[in-house]
């Protein structure tokens, strides 16, 4: 089991971009985890012993021995492959690497390697060029005289974070962060697509008091500038590790709300995050009771209730069992709260390994460990609210809403958000032929009180 401390190991989903996890690019800032990158095994066993290679100016052997007869016509020689040893390969197979299709994945993502140095060749006649990238956005191109930059705060593999003062509008004076993406590295098309999907969600998201501000998008014909809301009390992970590793169940109660109030917010606007970690989280200031928000939506996407998204994407130790077999939702966002809460309350990650593909086969396969200290010390419904959450079955996993409704959480204060299930349900219900609406309102007329209130009853079942 692995300790909080250390650099991070990533996954890349299919034509990404930018800043994005590399497995072997960690992320800015510290991260939960002492594992180097490390490269896939190929798979063995994929070729026999090489084939002896026979002179051009010797003859095959003949495999007839001298006193039979050959069934070959006189002077033919018999053919190459019946001299040729048969191949054998080793065995058994080891079994198919889960990082395989990651690697396939980055190098669809980030284009073909840099050719090596040497003479051009030249165009295959009646071959058809590829037309060049259109890298304009739309956005604004007077960031110059809208902002001043300052220092840089974090960098990444496609850009980098830096302070900026505002010279001029409503937000004049103020400090801002401003995220830059350089246009050199947005190689494909897809990556250049993820830039106008991330601002866009940015816009679609501003207002809940969670989330990350977002002021203005600007370009010039080398940069896109994302300008956003500055958060000057770290990250969640930085809390983390000043504590030692863990939280208390009482704090960790308190992290975990804000992170489920607006991951549903997020939800029910049909935006699932898909990278939610400690370092995707920074608080506000610097006091020990600073509200948090969530940042960094450069893997997100938009998603309708009954899609099922099938790009690899997320990091590693917080990647859920569906996102490796490429069919999940909102779902895998919960899997990754699960993870977060596990190393809240006890300070180390519920599936570790050295490798990426030893992390991957432990989140497909391993079960989190509850046996060691300090799970005995904690409450039982702790232990049951992230059990709900890291169920390897999404079916089974809780809802956003569901989870702030958790006995380990739940106030008599508390609001709580609509729930996404509530919306998917209706929206199934709207679909439906009047028979079978006729046969649900007659069902709903037979449920007894206990089921009204949801005890005992697997809510995403309905309808």
């Amino acid at each position: 089991m692995g300790q909080c401390y250390g650099k991070n190991i990533s996954v890349v989903r299919d034509g990404g971009r930018h800043r994005r996890r590399t497995p072997t690019h960690p992320d800015n800032g510290v991260d939960v985890g002492g594992v180097p990158s490390a490269a896939v095994t190929p798979l063995r066993g994929s070729s026999g012993p090489a084939t002896p290679v026979h002179p051009s100016s010797t003859s095959w052997p003949s495999p007839y021995p001298q006193d039979s007869a050959s069934p070959l016509p006189a002077g033919a020689s018999p053919s190459p492959s019946r001299s040729t040893p048969r191949r054998f390969f080793r065995r058994p197979f080891p079994p198919l690497s889960p990082a395989k299709h990651i690697k396939a994945a980055l190098a669809k993502r980030l284009g073909s390697e840099k050719p090596k140095e040497g003479s051009v060749p030249e165009a295959v006649t009646g071959e058809a060029e590829q037309p060049p990238l259109d890298k304009s956005f739309g956005f604004g191109k007077n960031f110059g005289s809208k902002y001043e930059l300052g220092k840089d705060v974090g960098r990444g593999h496609f850009g980098n974070t830096c302070l900026a003062t505002a010279k001029k509008g409503e937000i004049k004076g103020q400090t801002v962060a401003v995220k830059i993406i350089a246009k050199a590295k947005m190689t494909t098309a897809i990556s250049i697509e993820d830039v106008r999907r991330e601002v866009k969600i940015l816009k679609s998201l501003s207002g809940h008091k969670s989330l990350v501000k977002f002021y203005d998008a600007c370009e010039d014909d080398v940069n896109v500038y994302i300008v956003m809301e500055l958060c000057e009390g770290g990250e969640l992970l930085g809390r983390i590790l000043a504590r030692g590793g863990r939280y208390t169940e009482e704090d960790a109660k308190a992290i975990v709300q804000q992170i489920l109030g607006v991951v549903a917010f997020c939800h029910l606007q049909g935006v699932v995050h898909r990278d939610l970690k400690p370092e995707n989280f920074l608080f506000t200031n610097n006091d020990e009771n600073a509200p948090m928000k969530l940042i960094d939506f450069g893997l997100s996407d938009f998603t309708r209730p009954d899609e099922r998204l099938n790009d690899i994407v997320g990091s590693a130790y917080y990647v859920a069992p569906e996102v490796l077999h490429r069919s999940y939702s909102n779902e895998a966002d919960m899997w990754s709260i699960g993870v977060i809460t596990y190393i809240l309350l006890c300070g180390s990650r519920p599936f570790w390994a050295r490798t990426e593909s030893g992390i991957f086969r432990s989140v497909l396969r391993a079960d989190p460990n509850f046996d060691d200290s300090p799970w005995p010390a904690l409450s039982p419904e702790a232990k049951d609210f992230v059990r709900r959450l890291l169920n390897k079955d999404y079916r089974k996993r809780m809802t956003a809403a569901q989870a702030l409704t958790h006995p380990w959480l739940r106030k008599e204060q508390s609001s709580i958000p609509l729930d996404i299930l509530v919306y998917k349900l209706i929206t199934s219900y709207l679909c439906v032929t009047p028979l079978k609406r006729a046969a649900l309102k007659a069902l709903e007329q037979c449920r007894t009180p206990s089921c009204s209130s949801g005890e005992g009853v697997n809510q995403q079942s309905v309808c």
